[in-house]
């Protein structure tokens, strides 16, 4: 079974983006911008691929998931397939013909032969699939934005990552990738009991997702 990355930006204080949807404080340095083309060639939207004179083939995904708000910005474009170079899913309630549901479309798309799974988001999105999630690939600009848009988007249930490697920039960029840690033999811990007793569904968990940065 093939594993879903939650691969996506945030600032220092774990937005995605600013409360509109603010894009524009992300820092994308060139130190970071040459490790993206390095190692996570196929996140580069098709047109900054060619922009930028990638042409690598895709190393970890072949399957990209994104909710409305994150396709918006391509459609308002003209741009109907952003990532032309992997299958893509759109998540949404308005867009004739998008799936609906996104936990049912990842563990469909779990289920198929290939390489990864990317989320690209948004935060509600990445809520409503927070159980089907295998890794975490956290972009952290050196960038405090003091409101925004949260990486999830969803009830109160603490789940508990392990680290698996991170790599700093000169920039003040680094990049953190996390493994869902196994549950623990022995039951819960307090946290979780505690917001399993108290935590209740949040509406719209399957909603349009709210936003995310294109390339941060």
């Amino acid at each position: 079974m093939r594993a879903l990355t939650y691969y996506i930006g945030t600032t220092i204080d774990g937005y995605i983006a600013g409360p509109g949807g603010e894009t524009d404080c992300f820092p994308l340095s060139g130190d970071v911008l040459g490790h993206i083309a390095a190692e996570y060639p196929e996140t580069l939207p098709t047109t900054a691929r060619a922009h930028l004179g990638v042409d690598a083939p895709n190393r970890r995904f072949d399957t990209v998931v994104m909710g409305r708000a994150t396709y918006q910005p391509a459609v308002d474009a003209g741009i109907a397939e952003p990532y032309a170079h992997l299958r893509q899913h759109i998540v949404s309630t308005t867009i004739a013909g998008a799936e609906h549901d996104p936990l049912r479309l990842v563990r469909e798309l779990k289920a198929q032969d290939g390489l990864g799974i990317w989320l690209c988001g948004g935060a509600r999105v990445a809520g409503a699939v927070l159980p089907e999630i295998d890794e975490l690939v956290v972009k952290r600009y050196p960038v405090v934005a003091g409101a925004g848009i949260p990486l999830f988007a969803g009830p109160y249930e603490p789940v508990s990552w392990t680290l698996t490697g991170h790599t700093t920039f000169a920039s003040g960029a680094a990049i953190m990738t996390y493994a869902r840690t196994p549950h623990r033999v022995g039951g819960e811990s307090a946290c979780s009991s505690a917001a399993g007793a108290t935590a209740g569904p949040t509406a719209g968990a399957t909603a349009d997702v709210d936003l995310v940065p294109r390339l941060s």
